[in-house]
């Protein structure tokens, strides 16, 4: 065992490297995206990784490597699972060959998300093992361990990490990668694999027969486990677990929840030799409902009474704190602590010459009283300039746009999305849009690469997850074959050629597309590209903040002038925005 400083996804994608992984696959999604990107870079073990289009598509690949005999791994976060449920709900019934383990990490308090939804549900929904883990070390092991349970009960395994422990570093024992690769076959077997009613039937109740034997099991794994140490008790799950080892008095009895399904009749024995019983978990009252309905005469508190809030994480002072409520804890190990004053907020912020920012300038500059719907990506930042009217999911912009238009709203429609999230869940939607006979715009801005999660490659980039070249898939073609009669690429810092073109989509009718195309500027400083930065003449400048209200972080503004700072990375947009040309190039005479 060789003890390691980790982040925690790195941790996990070490511990499927101990497992002997085959295959991998998933869709960029913080807080997932460490993962694939820690095992798509490793050299020490040959096996499969991909980048898939969306998630459905990444957990139909693993469940086929499953099926094969294969250890597959697939990855995503909380939303992305919904994108999945489909084939993770019938996988339940079909089962798996090889060890077949679903990442999905959970965001509380989103922090990089639209919901806070709690994976936990979903498990229990399919019938499947979920694993919970508490800490950064118990998420490597649980992770190591995850396949064995897999092939054991021949279900997939719902792997449910939150923020917190991918997000973290921690010291971590870790083993040596395995050297163990298995044969991929497939063993034809229809009543198993092709999901009719006659089958389905069959299958659902031997999913069914699993369960006891399955909750048993996670008891005897050690991944639920009860300490007795008093007439009051606390029972935990996750990372919830880890604060509240912090602050419980050592006359409370504990019992810690690590994985689903729980066996009651273990949970039931250690609830009845205690007179009040203590739930914390974060989101979904999961394990306060089965608590409740095992719990007999004990006392019960939780999310249901309002001692633990339903929403948000929690940390060791909040869990604390429900403890004091509780009549659990009458001291306080953690003092109050003043909020910082004087520090100014720094809400996210679209880059320094961000081709986003110029593509939406353009657009509002032709699209001025119109409804925007976005989508989940960078651009959603947009909405810091107006840019922006809706945001539900991936793909749901261009699905938003078409219902607007249709219901007969008399504004033009104009929607946004990314390249990936196109090609991820935008496709379709435009096709509807097309068939549909709507009368919208749609602005695909195409940096060339997945930039909000960690610049991972996608089909327009030219290359898989792992470097190999692929062919840059052509979003041109691709919306000329949905039936788009008016495609136009265009250069979003070339606001001039971008106004006209929008003037010219804002006139016809139908679906018009305009593909806004520029390199992010982050990919384009690390692949080498120099721009000459800008700067402002202050003898030329009226103080009118034009360049200002654009919204580029790289200008400032004091003594009624502006000014450039060292972030420019030469977009020259400003520059054409200045109505006095007080602005060029630095260095000009």
């Amino acid at each position: 065992m060789v003890t390691r400083y980790m982040l925690g996804n790195e941790a996990i994608a070490h511990a499927c490297l101990e497992a002997n992984i085959d295959f991998a696959s998933g869709y960029p999604g913080t807080p997932s995206s460490e993962v694939i990107d820690t095992l798509r870079a490793q050299k020490v073990r040959p096996f499969y990784v991909e980048w898939s289009v969306n998630e459905k598509v990444a957990y139909e690949n693993a469940l086929a490597a499953a099926w094969c005999g294969q250890r597959s791994l697939v990855t995503m976060k909380h939303v992305g699972l919904n994108v999945a449920a489909d084939p993770l709900m019938t996988s339940a019934y079909t089962g798996v060959t090889g060890g077949f383990v679903v990442l999905a990490a959970d965001d509380p308090y989103a922090h990089s998300s639209q919901n806070e939804q709690d994976s936990r549900c979903y498990a229990r929904f399919a019938r499947i093992p979920c694993l919970d883990p508490s800490t950064i070390q118990e998420a490597h092991d649980m992770m190591r361990d995850a396949f064995a349970v897999s092939e054991e009960f021949g279900l997939p395994v719902l792997f449910r990490p939150t923020t917190r422990i991918c997000h973290s570093k921690s010291d971590v024992a870790t083993g040596d990668p395995g050297t163990e690769h298995r044969e991929s076959r497939f063993q034809k077997n229809p009543a198993q694999y092709v999901v009719i009613p006659a089958h389905t039937r069959v299958l659902h109740k031997k999913l069914n027969e699993k369960q006891d034997a399955l909750a048993k099991r996670l008891v005897e794994l050690g991944y639920n486990r009860g300490w007795v140490k008093g007439r009051t008790a606390v029972i935990a799950g996750g990372i919830a677990i880890s604060y509240v080892e912090e602050t419980i008095p050592g006359d409370v009895s504990l019992a810690k929840i690590g994985a689903y399904p729980i066996d009651e009749s273990w949970l039931r024995d250690f609830v009845a030799r205690h007179e009040k019983v203590v739930v914390i978990e974060e989101l979904a009252p999961v394990i306060e409902e089965i608590v409740r309905q095992v719990a007999g005469t004990t006392v019960v508190m939780g999310k249901k009474d309002g001692y633990v809030p339903w929403e948000g994480e929690l940390n060791p002072r909040s869990c604390e704190a429900i403890l004091e409520k509780a009549g659990i804890l009458s001291f306080s190990p953690y003092p109050e602590t003043a909020p910082a004053e004087g520090i100014p907020p720094r809400p996210p912020i679209l880059c320094a010459g961000c081709m986003h920012r110029a593509a939406f300038y353009a657009m509002k500059k032709v699209y001025k009283d119109a409804i925007y719907p976005g989508d989940i990506g960078c651009y959603t930042l947009g909405l810091q300039l107006g840019a922006v009217d809706t945001t539900i999911c991936m793909g749901a912009s261009i699905t938003v746009a078409s219902g607007i238009a249709n219901s007969g709203e008399e504004r033009d429609v104009i929607c946004s999305i990314g390249d990936s999230t196109f090609l991820h869940t935008g496709i379709p939607g435009l096709l509807n849009a097309v068939y549909n006979g709507a009368d919208m715009t749609v602005l695909i801005l195409d940096n060339r690469i997945t930039a909000m999660t960690g610049h991972q490659p996608n089909p327009t980039t030219g290359c898989t997850a792992c470097g190999i070249e692929s062919p840059q898939i052509s979003l041109e073609a691709i919306c000329r074959a949905c039936g788009v009669p008016f495609v136009e690429t265009v250069d979003p810092f070339d606001l001039t050629g971008t106004v006209e073109v929008f003037k010219s989509a804002r006139e016809r009718k139908g679906v018009r597309v305009v593909i806004a195309r520029q390199p992010c500027v982050i990919t384009a400083r690390r692949s080498g590209v120099k721009r000459k930065r800008y700067s402002v003449d202050a003898d030329l400048c009226t103080g009118c903040r034009a360049c200002v209200r654009y919204g580029c972080p790289a200008i400032e503004f004091a003594d009624d002038k502006a000014s450039i700072t060292d972030l420019c990375s030469g977009c020259s947009v400003c520059a054409q925005i200045c109505p006095a040309g007080a602005i060029a190039v630095e260095g000009r005479k």
